[in-house]
């Protein structure tokens, strides 16, 4: 699964044990702008390096794994969920392919020749 949106954090990676570590973001997600959710993420073990080239405010596109786990402590359950993200795409391909779409927008339009009416002579 996908997910894309705007970086709102980005923390520090948390050594959880010797053994074990996470790095956690933020990501403002607006599928319906006038109300954005942020979605909380965590990157683990190897992965939390990906997130060094990645700043607060970047349009990223980031591959997830939806987690839930159940919990039994003095005979309740519990349940908790978590968002695992895996890659991450900075976006270097849709800013091109947005200064593709502009220069194309910009660009006058080539005469067939069919139409010699629109000539000024």
């Amino acid at each position: 699964m996908e997910v894309t949106g705007r970086v709102e954090r980005i923390y520090d990676t948390q050594n959880v044990t010797s053994s074990f570590k996470k790095r956690e973001f933020v990501l403002e997600y607006a599928d319906n702008p006038q109300y954005p959710e942020f979605i909380k993420m965590e990157f683990v073990q190897d992965k939390c390096g990906l997130l060094d080239d990645v700043k607060e405010g970047q349009e990223v596109t980031v591959g997830i794994n939806l987690r839930g786990r159940k919990y039994e402590k003095d005979g309740e359950t519990r349940f908790f969920n978590t968002i695992n993200a895996w890659k991450i795409d900075k976006g270097e391909s849709t800013q091109r392919d947005t200064d593709i779409q502009n220069f194309e927008e910009r660009k006058a339009p080539v005469s067939t020749g069919e139409d010699s009416d629109d000539l000024p002579f």
